[in-house]
């Protein structure tokens, strides 16, 4: 798959997980993907933690996704629970500025768009229980919990199957709407 299909063809689909198991070669590509991001400094700021198989991935779900996060329980049909945390304290700039939140975004981009490509449904979700998912986990102190997504095989028969009527009902801005030239409000 090209690039631009993937990212083009790539939604988030918490409704559409199967419990089937994903391969472990399947799973190391993903995180390779991730891995390989670019970072401020190089300083890779970004953890990952693993949760699989059913019992595991229900353990933790019904820890992490309470309250306002409840949404989110869905995800115990999934395999695979991919939860990405950073050291604040760790990762300032010498100036006081952090970009690690940007450098996990370009991390979990290119996890996401890696399971597009091998056809795994995948969901960002920032909506969890901080304290218990650290608890649940184990998770050190002066980590910060940033996102997660559910990694799964669709429920239905493929990927595209699966998008269908997510990629048919979803609207992107146009730009002209989000782009300027040379300073704000000048078109494009």
């Amino acid at each position: 798959m090209e690039t631009m299909e993937a990212i083009r063809k790539r939604k988030s689909l918490k409704n559409c997980l199967s419990g089937r198991e994903i391969e472990r070669e399947k799973l190391e590509q993903v995180l390779e993907a991730a891995r390989l991001a670019p970072s401020a400094r190089n300083r890779q700021p970004w953890r990952f933690v693993v949760v699989q198989g059913k019992e595991n991935v229900e353990r933790v779900a019904n820890k992490a996704f309470v309250g306002f996060a409840q949404g989110n329980l869905v995800v115990k049909e999934a395999n695979v629970l991919i939860f990405v945390f950073a050291n604040h304290e760790e990762n300032l700039m010498p100036d006081g500025a952090f970009f690690y939140p940007i450098d996990v975004g370009l991390a979990f981009e290119n996890l996401l768009l890696a399971a597009t490509d091998l056809g795994l449904v995948t969901h960002p979700m920032a909506a969890v229980d901080r304290s218990e998912l650290k608890k649940v986990l184990g998770v050190p102190e002066g980590e910060r919990f940033i996102i997660a997504t559910p990694l799964a095989y669709p429920a239905e028969d493929s990927y595209d199957e699966a998008v269908k009527e997510r990629r048919e009902s979803s609207t992107r801005k146009r730009l002209s709407e989000i782009v300027y030239m040379n300073e704000w409000g000048k078109p494009f």
